[in-house]
């Protein structure tokens, strides 16, 4: 498992590039050697904030922890990530992702024992009409619902976009690439 280790704000000193490297290098059991894990440290005001993203052939897996110290965000991201590791297993783990060449054969051929636990289960469905709209105007109306995301026409591209709510009472815009 390849680290890259970037930092915003804060200067990267050998202590916390060798305790991120120690938390992470856990998950080696997990990934293949030719894996990359994208680490970016940052600080804004008292926010001690860690992203670490593992890119996958069709996934992303991902975890931000953020806390008043940056060896305890560290130690929070490496233990969420594992948490996920297992709990998705099964769907990180398909024939379309092909897995051999991300994963570890252990992690794959490892037994389950929350399978039932990790079961995506659709609990309701909704359906409704997608009107064009200016991604502003979508923020209102998804304000005007009391939700944390909506999705919509955008009446300039013609797309179907979401809109949602971020830290900071600030919006983001999800637009499709194709």
């Amino acid at each position: 498992m390849k680290i890259n280790i970037t930092g915003k704000n804060i200067e990267l000193t050998d202590g916390l590039k060798t305790a991120v490297n120690d938390k992470l290098s856990k998950l080696d059991k997990y990934f293949t050697d030719d894996t990359t894990v994208n680490v970016t440290l940052s600080v804004e005001k008292d926010r001690q904030k860690i992203e670490v993203t593992i890119p996958i052939k069709g996934q992303i897996i991902r975890s931000e922890q953020v806390s008043n110290d940056m060896y305890v965000s560290i130690d929070l991201v490496e233990e969420v990530i594992e948490r996920q590791l297992r709990k998705y297993r099964t769907k990180l783990v398909s024939k379309q992702n092909e897995p051999k060449e991300f994963f570890q054969e252990d992690f794959i051929e490892e037994d389950d024992d929350d399978e039932e636990d990790s079961q995506i289960k659709i609990k309701r469905t909704k359906h409704f009409g997608i009107k064009p709209m200016y991604p502003e105007d979508a923020c209102v109306q998804m304000e005007l619902l009391g939700h944390d995301f909506f999705v919509f026409r955008n009446a300039e591209t013609d797309e179907v976009n979401v809109v949602y709510k971020r830290r900071g009472n600030t919006y983001g815009l999800i637009e499709p690439e194709f």
